[in-house]
C-alpha cells in the first residue's frame, strides 16, 4: 500500500539522512519540549539547555523495563474535510471485531465484511476500506494502529501506516528483549525514529536540504513525540451503541445542501442528533439501559437535494444559463438554496421533490429491515424547515388500507384498461423504447408501480420518462377516482370536496350533483392549484387546498410520530387559502404530530392558531435536559411573580381597609335618609369589587388552567413546543435569527423531546431525578 505523506499520515517528505552522532552531541536542538502526561520524562528533559548533555542518560538510570509484551491494536479510520485530515477511532467493540476479522481472513482470497457504528457502515478488512451502507459516501481508509506521532503543533497523534508501524514494533521488541536502546530505524525518505528508552521515542527529520526560507533552523529540527500503544495517547474512544434498536427515524433537510452555519450535510447534522439521542438515553435512561429496557434510537438522513439537482433534471443548467455574472457568490447561493422553495410550488418539479423524499425513505425502511429482521419497532419521521412542509404534503396525502397502492401492497392489481404496453408506446410515440420496457418484463401494470428513477436507470431520457409516467397516472387517477373517491370520504366520514369551475372560481356549501376530483382532469396541466378535500370537510377547503396538483407517492409503513423542526407548515398552509384546521383532522396514517421551534427561529410558524381560533394558547415550554429552565428564564419568572405578590399585597391592604371601616359601629355613622341609598349602594359595590379583584389576583397563580384540547393532529395534546432561547441569545434576537432557525441538530433538548415521546409510547418512563 502507497502512503501519500499529507493524505496518509505517513512519514514527512525527506531529505539527506541525519546523522546519529549530531542528534546527540546537541539535545537543545532534537529534543522535543513536548511533555505529554504519559512521558514522565525529568524536567531537565523537558527544558533542554546546553548544561544537560546528560538529559538522556538520567532516562537511562530508571528501573529496568517490564518483560515485551505485544502491542494491542486498535482500529482507526481516516476522516477528510477541507485539506484537513483525522483519524477517529472505533469504539472498542468495533476494533474487537475488526481485529478477529483480521485475524481469520488470513490469505484467504475473498474478503471479509463487518458491520460497524450501528451496521450504518460495513469494513472490508482485507481491502481496509470502509463504506456507508444508507446514503453516498466515497469509502475511507481503516488502518490497524498500534504507533502514532504527534508534531509540535499537532493537537492530536496521527497513526503510522500499518508497515512502519511493524518496523517500529520490531525494533522496540529487539530494543526490550535485549535491553539495548538508542536504537535507530531509518526510513527510504531520509527521516528517522530513535528509541532512546521506553518512555522517550522520537522521530527526526532531515535538516540538510530543508527551504531556510520556511522556518528558522531551530524549528526544522524539532522532532515528533512518538507513542505505542493507543493506551499512552490522549484520544477518546468512543463507547459502543447498543445492538437493540427501538425505534427508527428518518429525518428529511431542508432548503438547500447544507443544513447548519457549518455548512455541513445532512449526513453530518443527523450524526451529530444520533450521538446527542445516544448521550441523553445514558445519562436519563440509565436505570432502563441496564435492566435491558431500553436500546437505543436509530436517526437516518433523507437527501432529496442531490436528486433535485442533478444531471437527471437539468434544472442547474437551465439557471446556470439565465443567471447574471455579477456577484457570482451570492447567485450561487441563491440558485442552490432559496430557489428550492421555489421549485416545490413547481408542479414539475414538486413531483420530483416528492417522489425522491418517498422513495428514499421506502428504499432506506427496506434496507433497514434487511439489516435489522430482529427490528419490530415503530417508526417516526422528522423534517426540517421546507422538509417539515414536504413530509406535511406526503402525509396528508397518504391512504389507508385498501386505498394504497405505491410503496404498500395493495389486495387488487391495477388494471389500465386493455391498452397494451405497444399500444401505449404507440399512442405516446415511443415505441423506441418498447425493446427496452420489454427486456425488463414490464407490461402495464408493472408499469404503473414504475418511478422515475426505475425508468432513469433503464437508460430512458428525462422527456420520455415524463410521458409514460403522467400518462400511466392520468389512467390511474380516471378509473381509481371513480370507484375509490368516494369510499375515501366515506372512511373519513366528511362531506364531498368543492366544486370549482374552470376559472378557479369556488362555488360555495356542498356541490351539487358533481363529486369527482376535479384532480384527475387536469393532471397533465401546467399548473393546477385546485385541491380536494382528504379530511376537514370545511366549507372555505380542506387541509390539502392550494396543494400543487401532483400524484402524492405512498409510504411503505405508518409513522407513529412527525417531528416538525423550524417549521413554515402554518405559514404556507396560510398563504394556500387554508384560515382554519377542522379540530378533528388528523393525518390518514400518522396519528401524532409535534411543531418544534426556538422563539428566534425567523421561519417557523405556529399551528395552535388555526386550530383553536377562540383562546389565545402559550406554546409549550420545552424543559432543559438538565431538568429546570435556564437561568435567565427562572430570573425572568421570580420577577414576574414578585411584581404579582406586590399587586396582590396591596390589593390584600386595601382590602382589609374596607372591611374595618364596613365594621364601624352604626351609631357613629349618621343617619341614613333614603335618598342616600344609592350612595350606600355604590360603597358596597366598590367594597365587593376590590375584594373580587383582591381574590381573584390572589388564588389566579394558584389555580390550574383546564387542559385544552387543540384538535387531533397530536391525539388532543398539546402541538406547538417552544425551546428555552440561551442566555446569550437573549441580548439580540436579531443577531441569533439565522443560527437559531439551524439550531435543532444539535439540540439536546429537542433530542430529549423526542426520546421521550418515543419510550412514553414504549411504557419507559424518564427517570424521575432528570425530569
Amino acid at each position: 500500500m502507497s502512503h501519500s505523506p499529507g493524505e496518509e499520515g505517513g512519514l514527512s517528505q525527506a531529505a539527506p539522512k541525519v546523522n546519529t552522532r549530531d542528534l546527540f552531541d546537541n539535545p537543545t536542538e532534537t529534543v522535543a519540549t513536548e511533555n505529554t502526561p504519559e512521558d514522565q520524562v525529568s524536567p531537565a528533559v523537558d527544558e533542554a539547555s546546553p548544561s544537560s548533555t546528560s538529559s538522556f542518560e538520567m532516562l537511562d538510570t530508571e528501573s529496568a523495563p517490564a518483560p515485551y509484551q505485544e502491542v494491542q491494536p486498535h482500529w482507526f479510520f481516516c476522516r477528510r474535510a477541507d485539506d484537513n485530515t483525522s483519524w477517529l477511532p472505533f469504539s472498542r467493540e468495533d476494533s474487537n471485531k475488526l481485529e478477529k476479522a483480521c485475524h481469520a481472513v488470513g490469505d484467504r482470497e475473498d474478503d471479509v465484511v463487518i458491520a460497524v457504528e450501528g451496521e450504518r457502515y460495513d469494513v472490508r478488512v482485507k481491502e481496509r476500506k470502509r463504506y456507508a451502507v444508507y446514503w453516498e459516501q466515497g469509502p475511507t481508509e481503516v488502518r490497524r494502529c498500534s504507533w502514532f506521532y504527534k508534531g509540535d503543533k499537532d493537537t492530536r497523534f496521527m497513526p503510522y501506516p500499518e508497515d512502519v508501524s511493524k518496523r517500529l514494533e520490531d525494533a522496540y521488541m529487539i530494543a526490550v528483549t535485549l535491553d539495548e536502546w538508542k536504537r535507530k530505524v531509518e526510513f527510504p525518505n531520509g527521516e528517522s525514529v530513535i528509541l532512546h528508552n521506553p518512555k522517550l521515542i522520537m522521530q527526526y527529520q532531515p535538516i540538510g536540504l530543508q527551504d531556510e526560507w520556511v522556518s528558522s533552523p531551530s524549528e526544522q529540527g524539532r522532532p515528533r513525540t512518538v507513542k505505542r500503544g493507543v493506551n499512552n495517547i490522549s484520544v477518546e474512544i468512543p463507547d459502543g451503541e447498543p445492538e437493540k434498536v427501538d425505534h427508527l427515524v428518518f429525518m428529511v433537510h431542508g432548503i438547500g445542501p447544507a443544513c447548519d452555519l457549518r455548512f455541513r450535510s445532512i449526513i453530518q447534522c443527523v450524526n451529530d442528533f444520533r450521538s446527542a439521542s445516544l448521550s441523553l438515553l445514558a445519562s436519563h435512561y440509565k436505570r432502563a439501559q441496564q435492566d435491558g429496557e431500553v436500546g437505543r434510537v436509530e436517526f437516518l438522513p433523507v437527501n432529496w437535494h442531490s436528486a433535485l439537482h442533478g444531471d437527471a433534471t437539468g434544472v442547474d443548467e437551465d439557471i446556470q444559463r439565465i443567471t447574471l455574472p455579477s456577484i457570482s457568490r451570492l447567485r450561487h447561493f441563491t440558485n442552490d438554496t432559496l430557489l428550492d422553495l421555489f421549485f416545490y410550488n413547481s408542479p414539475t418539479y414538486c413531483q420530483t421533490i416528492v417522489d425522491t423524499v418517498a422513495s428514499e425513505i421506502n428504499t432506506l425502511h427496506a434496507l433497514f429491515k434487511q439489516r435489522h429482521s430482529e427490528f419490530n419497532g415503530a417508526v417516526s419521521v422528522v423534517g426540517h424547515s421546507l422538509g417539515s412542509l414536504i413530509l406535511f404534503d406526503l402525509l396528508t396525502n397518504q391512504r389507508t388500507g385498501s386505498e394504497a397502492r405505491e410503496g404498500v401492497p395493495s389486495g387488487e392489481p391495477l388494471h389500465l384498461n386493455c391498452d397494451t404496453l405497444q399500444q401505449t408506446l404507440t399512442r405516446l410515440g415511443l415505441q423506441q423504447y418498447l425493446d427496452t420496457l420489454q427486456a425488463e418484463n414490464l407490461d402495464m401494470e408493472s408499469l404503473a408501480l414504475c418511478q422515475d428513477s426505475d425508468l432513469k436507470d433503464l437508460g430512458i431520457p428525462l422527456g420520455p420518462r415524463k410521458k409514460i409516467l403522467n400518462y400511466v397516472r392520468k389512467k390511474w387517477l380516471s378509473e381509481d377516482f371513480k370507484t375509490g373517491a368516494v369510499h375515501l370520504l366515506e372512511g373519513l366520514q366528511v362531506p364531498p370536496p368543492l366544486n370549482s369551475d374552470h376559472d378557479g372560481n369556488q362555488s360555495s356549501g356542498f356541490p351539487m350533483q358533481q363529486s369527482q376530483f376535479h384532480r384527475a382532469q387536469s393532471v397533465t396541466s401546467a399548473v393546477d392549484y385546485e385541491y380536494f378535500d382528504v379530511g376537514i370537510g370545511q366549507t372555505n377547503g380542506g387541509i390539502a387546498k392550494g396543494q400543487v396538483s401532483i400524484d402524492y407517492p405512498q409510504l411503505a409503513f405508518h409513522p407513529q410520530t412527525f417531528f416538525a423542526f423550524g417549521s413554515p407548515i402554518g405559514m404556507f398552509l396560510t398563504v394556500r387559502g387554508l384560515k382554519h384546521i377542522d379540530p378533528n383532522y388528523t393525518f390518514p396514517t400518522c396519528k401524532s404530530f409535534y411543531n418544534i421551534y426556538h422563539p428566534y427561529d425567523p421561519v417557523a410558524y405556529r399551528l395552535e392558531p388555526m386550530i383553536v381560533t377562540e383562546v389565545d394558547l402559550e406554546p409549550m415550554l420545552i424543559p432543559h435536559h438538565k431538568g429546570r429552565k435556564r437561568m435567565h428564564l427562572e430570573l425572568k419568572d421570580s420577577l414576574t411573580r414578585m411584581s404579582m405578590d406586590l399587586k396582590n399585597n396591596v390589593l390584600g391592604s386595601l382590602r382589609t381597609a374596607w372591611q374595618s371601616f364596613s365594621r364601624l359601629p352604626v351609631a357613629a355613622l349618621p343617619p341614613v335618609d333614603e335618598g342616600d341609598t344609592t350612595i350606600e349602594r355604590d360603597l358596597q359595590e366598590t367594597q365587593a369589587g376590590v375584594c373580587d379583584e383582591a381574590e381573584s389576583s390572589v388564588s389566579a397563580e394558584q389555580t390550574e388552567q383546564p387542559e385544552i384540547k387543540v384538535g387531533m393532529l397530536n391525539g388532543g395534546r398539546r402541538i406547538d413546543y417552544v425551546l428555552q432561547e440561551k442566555p446569550i441569545e437573549s441580548f439580540n434576537e436579531y443577531l441569533f435569527a439565522i443560527q437559531s432557525h439551524l439550531c435543532y441538530w444539535e439540540s439536546e433538548d429537542t433530542a430529549l423531546l423526542l426520546l421521550k415521546e418515543i419510550y412514553d409510547k414504549l411504557g419507559v418512563a424518564i427517570e424521575q431525578s432528570h425530569q
